[in-house]
């Protein structure tokens, strides 16, 4: 008996590839797999969708503390942004999705994987990566690659084998959302001149409507929020806490052209105030705690962080070991940051930690300040000592 496990959304095309991979790709029997990493939907109509598409099983697994401890905590930590503005929010969710699925493939001695991602996107390439990883060899399936179907012909075809279909009309947009965040992407936003219009936004409000500002205080311990105006959450609890706190500030709307992996160029649209408001936090604690040379270092390699889990290298050793660089650097970054949310962006009003290296009495000009100014005169004369040698060296080519 030949197994596929296919990685399931519950929506229209993977529904109909549970129906492929029987009719079409010979395989006796599909185990559908959903994963939980926080997004915001019911799965009991996914799961009986799967089911009336024929599917041998439909195991739903939790993963949102999972994601949120792992993928999540360690994009904070690199403060990530993808060209310096998207948070990775579907690239995030790929490798745990990836790792459930093959997981599970492997339990059952599965022949194939599946998964439902076209020829042009990013996430063929993070999922099958992290297939190769968690299951060397296996044999990896994508129907939505082989054969290029209309959405009018897969609703036909679902609807001839009894699949329930939830919209006979295509939505505008198509969308991918978890606990950190949601992408949206297609529809009028293919044109780059036109504006997002309000309806393609959930989590967040308009920047022009939002409320009066309010402050937050974020309690962290070595690099990661830990409470949330004085209560202490877990990192899934705080994350969704926040959004709903970020969000009617329009706090986290990202709209972008991006590079895609494969080469092709994009337009994006992303929610993230939890996501943002951290990162935002966290850059500012980091600037009281960390020294000089550990900042530059980092800051250099956050942006080569976000890029390699943005192109699918979640489960690669420079992946880690640029991890365990940030680890070391977080161990002293635990304090309070006091963040102003106002409309369209948070702003870090205040911070502390007992770990700071800002010294006031050094930094002050009113009395009692310590900086020894005698000192600097002689710091300028060596630091200036190159500069003059070249100036020497260029006046004596004018000359000559």
């Amino acid at each position: 008996m030949k197994t596929a496990v296919l990685a399931y959304s519950g929506g229209l095309d993977t529904s109909c590839m549970i129906a492929w991979l029987k009719e079409d790709y010979g395989y006796d029997e599909v185990v559908a797999v959903l994963v939980d990493v926080g997004q915001d939907t019911d799965f009991a109509p996914a799961i009986a969708r799967g089911r009336a598409a024929g599917a041998d099983d439909v195991v739903l697994l939790d993963r949102k503390e999972e994601f949120a401890d792992d993928q999540v905590a360690k994009t904070l930590l690199a403060n990530a942004l993808y060209e310096g503005a998207y948070p990775l929010i579907s690239a995030l969710s790929r490798p745990m999705i990836a790792e459930a699925v093959a997981g599970l493939a492997l339990e059952l001695d599965a022949e194939a994987v599946a998964h439902g991602c076209t020829g042009k996107g990013n996430d063929q390439v993070r999922f099958e990566l992290a297939f190769k990883a968690k299951f060397p060899g296996v044999k990896v399936i994508a129907p939505l690659r082989d054969n290029v179907w209309t959405r009018d012909e897969e609703i036909a075809y679902a609807e001839a084998r009894g699949i329930p279909v939830q919209a006979r009309q295509a939505s505008p947009y198509s969308i991918d959302d978890n606990l950190f965040g949601r992408a949206i992407e297609a529809g009028m936003l293919e044109d780059p001149w036109i504006a997002p219009p309000e309806d393609a936004f959930v989590l967040t409000g308009s920047p022009a409507s939002a409320p009066a500002p309010v402050e937050v205080e974020i309690g962290f311990e070595q690099g990661l929020p830990v409470s949330l105006d004085g209560e202490e959450l877990p990192l899934w609890k705080l994350v969704t806490a926040l959004n709903g706190l970020a969000g009617p500030y329009g706090i986290g709307r990202i709209d972008m052209i991006e590079n895609r992996s494969v080469g092709i160029k994009s337009r994006e649209l992303y929610e993230a105030p939890a996501a943002i408001a951290l990162i935002a936090a966290h850059s500012a604690l980091e600037d009281l705690v960390l020294t000089k040379g550990e900042a530059v270092a980092k800051r250099e390699l956050e942006p080569k962080w976000a890029k390699l889990v943005y192109d699918g290298s979640w489960f690669t050793p420079v992946r880690e070991a640029y991890d365990a660089f940030f680890a070391k650097t977080q161990e002293l970054v635990s304090g309070d940051v006091r963040l102003r949310l106002q409309a369209g962006t948070p702003t870090v009003v205040g911070r502390r930690s007992e770990h700071a290296l800002y010294a006031e009495t050094l930094a002050s000009y009113a009395t009692g300040e310590t900086f020894p100014h005698q000192a600097a005169e002689g710091f300028i004369a060596i630091a200036a000592l190159e500069t003059e040698l070249v100036a020497a060296r260029e006046r004596k080519l004018v000359r000559v």
